[in-house]
């Protein structure tokens, strides 16, 4: 391609699609279906499993994509946000779209973007509606996989990826999140996550409350869909766990057998996220005839890794990172820290989060740790919306922690290289907890040597 007609380094166009960061978050589809419609429709040449929810999003499309693959299936996934590499947004097979194909289809859509800017009234593309465009182009036309596990960016209804009509919608959860963009209850934001429900598509939900649960089942009678429910239509049930290890039970009404498997993923709500992809999987099996053996479905699990959920960075000291960002992701961690860690081991925090996070609720749900807890280190990190040091500490002492417990960090990376190095010539058993925010636990975890090589493949 000629200079002329689009960029010829990777980098620039690269540099291109952050600077439509620039017109922000503008929920709405109607740029992307007009941008579609210019392409002659690509979407409806791609199956796609559609992953909303608050929690749990990211660790059931790596379910999902691990068992399909392990079954022969060539698998796109399209998830957000990234750790390290901005092309692990777009992977097939579990690699990354490469660069060469990320230039080539920013060329192809640059034109379409300036074009919808300058001759509708919708304005601009976003960065994510861009980013989503070029993905639907890539499986299109470039990969061409059996089957695409596409994860919604925030919401639903008004979410960029809601412009496909997929095989089976899968809504893991509701929590209270992004509630400036989605409402601040409960229902509203189960509204929203539910506006991903298409006619005559099944959908699979891990959601259990009832005033949820109506949302949803109002909607799926307007589309005449089928709605299979967690604890009603199929179940998952925690056999046994340890930390690098866990075993459920599952069983479903497509399932005359109830089974075993094991995962590695760490964290109790782990089970309930495999449980949703077991059942996405038999309904892919009964509506459209996929065929996958028990024992691809075992191994498919057994072997999913998805970073920075309660993973280990490092083992002596232990350091555990974990993408907690919200009030249902601090309580779902330090339930799995209670369980999974002897009740002697002491345990320090380092936090980031950003500004528009509800903080001091966040640091409310700590409490419960509090009689193991011996040091919080609080910090900000290069991104643009994070908080700064002191409104975290402040927001941990309005969340009831003692000042004396709390420490603004101005350098993490100065403070975990010290902090393991003391550990280590102490031979400490305590374990140090990052959280706060899953743009933080990218930054940490590139920090670690051996965690960048296997995020970017």
């Amino acid at each position: 391609m000629h200079a002329e007609e689009g960029f010829v380094e990777y980098t620039e166009a690269l540099d291109w699609l952050h600077g439509l960061l620039a017109f922000g978050q503008r929920p709405g589809l109607e740029r992307m279906q007009w941008v579609l419609k210019e392409l002659g429709h690509p979407e409806r040449r791609v199956p796609f499993i559609h992953v909303a929810g608050t929690n749990g999003k990211g660790s059931t499309c790596a379910y999902l994509t691990q068992m399909l693959m392990e079954a022969g299936y060539s698998v796109g996934t399209f998830t957000s946000p990234y750790l390290i590499d901005f092309r692990e947004r777009i992977r097939f097979n579990g690699n990354m779209i490469s660069e060469e194909d990320l230039l080539q289809l920013v060329n192809e859509v640059k034109s379409l973007v300036t074009r919808c800017e300058q001759e509708t009234e919708f304005g601009s593309p976003t960065e994510f509606e861009v980013i989503t465009l070029i993905a639907i182009l890539y499986y299109a036309r470039v990969a061409r996989p059996a089957v695409v596990v596409w994860e919604t960016g925030l919401g639903g209804r008004l979410d960029s990826t809601n412009a496909v009509i997929p095989l089976v919608s899968v809504i893991t959860n509701i929590g209270l999140d992004h509630t400036h963009v989605l409402g601040d209850n409960l229902v509203d934001i189960a509204r929203e996550k539910a506006g991903i429900i298409k006619p005559g598509v099944p959908v699979v939900t891990g959601e259990t409350r009832p005033e949820v649960l109506a949302v949803f089942q109002e909607r799926v009678s307007q589309t005449h869909s089928t709605l299979y429910q967690f604890g009603k239509d199929f179940h998952g049930e925690q056999i046994s766990e340890q930390l690098g290890e866990q075993q459920f039970r599952y069983r479903s009404i497509h399932r005359r057998h109830e089974s075993t498997y094991r995962l590695t993923m760490n964290g109790g709500h782990q089970t309930d996220n495999a449980s949703v992809a077991l059942m996405t999987i038999d309904v892919l099996r009964n509506y459209f005839s996929f065929l996958l053996e028990e024992e691809e479905l075992f191994r498919g699990l057994q072997q999913t890794r998805w970073p920075g959920r309660l993973e280990i960075v490092s083992p002596r000291p232990l350091v555990l990172l974990d993408g907690a960002h919200n009030q249902e992701g601090m309580e779902a961690l330090v339930s799995s820290l209670d369980r999974l860690l002897p009740q002697g081991k002491n345990l320090h925090l380092l936090f980031s989060g950003l500004a528009d996070k509800p903080l001091s609720q966040m640091a409310e749900t700590l409490i419960p740790l509090r009689s193991r807890m011996k040091s919080i280190h609080v910090t900000t990190f290069d991104f643009p919306r994070a908080a700064d040091a002191t409104a975290l500490h402040d927001a941990f002492q309005t969340g009831g922690w003692e000042a004396e417990l709390l420490d603004a960090v101005p350098d993490w990376r100065a403070f975990l290289l010290a902090w393991t190095k003391e550990k280590q010539a102490a031979k400490s058993d305590d374990c140090l907890v990052v959280c706060g925010s899953l743009y933080f636990i990218a930054q940490v975890r590139a920090f670690f040597p051996t965690t960048a090589e296997e995020a970017g493949e």
